[in-house]
């Protein structure tokens, strides 16, 4: 049985930090941990970045990613060393497909325009969340004081990240696993039990849970990714 190195990938608007109590509950002998900080400079260049981690790795590598970065993980894990993906409550496009056109499956249940533009000196743009929306619509479940710090502490994604396609799908031919709260609003539910099931992917649901489950639910999360890494490292599938 190999070691699985397995690599925890944020989603936008957060950090690396995020994963913590996660990555606490799998710390020990059993597993290679690693939490990686993408740029957010959009799907491409985040798709970049993991892969040239990746590069960098042994395998088996499990690749774990939250929201925005489940378009990531979904690209960068045709690496040959990766031998599954996990979703928590992350985005599964198909070759092709963009957030964008996820969305238009089935649209967001966060009322009205959250986001908010910035210009940058190169042309470009980045969005963060309204910090006095933030609890609300993205981790009604997380204490207060942690979402008010998470909503002043954002880390912006570029504004075009959304629009980009992902140019290759893992999912297609590696195992993969999916977790998500029935309270998310940032992704609909009905868009994760569809993305999941044309994935194939073994699902958790988690009831009332938000869209930072990955703060809300720990244990869950934590369960999900240890069945996973187990598979992978046996050299199994899902």
């Amino acid at each position: 049985m190999s070691r699985a190195t397995i690599v925890f990938v944020h989603g936008a608007f957060g950090d690396a930090s995020s994963w913590r109590p996660v990555f606490d509950r799998l710390a020990g002998d059993e597993f290679d941990l690693l939490a990686v900080a993408v740029p957010l400079r959009g799907v491409a260049a985040d798709v970049a970045y993991l892969s040239a981690v990746i590069d960098q790795l042994d395998g088996p590598i499990v690749l774990v990613g939250h929201s925005y970065s489940g378009s990531v993980i979904t690209a960068a894990g045709v690496a040959d060393q990766v031998a599954g993906l996990v979703y928590v409550a992350g985005f599964v496009p198909a070759e092709g497909e963009s957030i964008v056109d996820l969305q238009g499956i089935y649209p967001s249940l966060a009322m009205g325009n959250f986001l908010r533009p910035r210009s940058l000196p190169d042309g470009t743009a980045e969005l963060s969340v309204d910090p006095a929306r933030f609890r609300d619509i993205f981790c009604a479940d997380v204490p207060e004081a942690d979402a008010a710090f998470m909503a002043r502490a954002q880390r912006p994604l570029l504004a075009t990240a959304f629009e980009e396609p992902v140019v290759a799908a893992a999912w297609k031919s590696k195992p993969s696993w999916g977790v998500f709260g029935t309270a998310d609003q940032p992704i609909a539910p009905q868009l994760h039990r569809f993305s999941y099931d044309r994935a194939g992917s073994k699902v958790t649901e988690v009831d009332g849970a938000s869209h930072f489950l990955v703060l809300s639910q720990p244990d869950v999360v934590g369960d999900v990714v240890r069945e996973a890494a187990r598979a992978c490292s046996r050299g199994m599938v899902a």
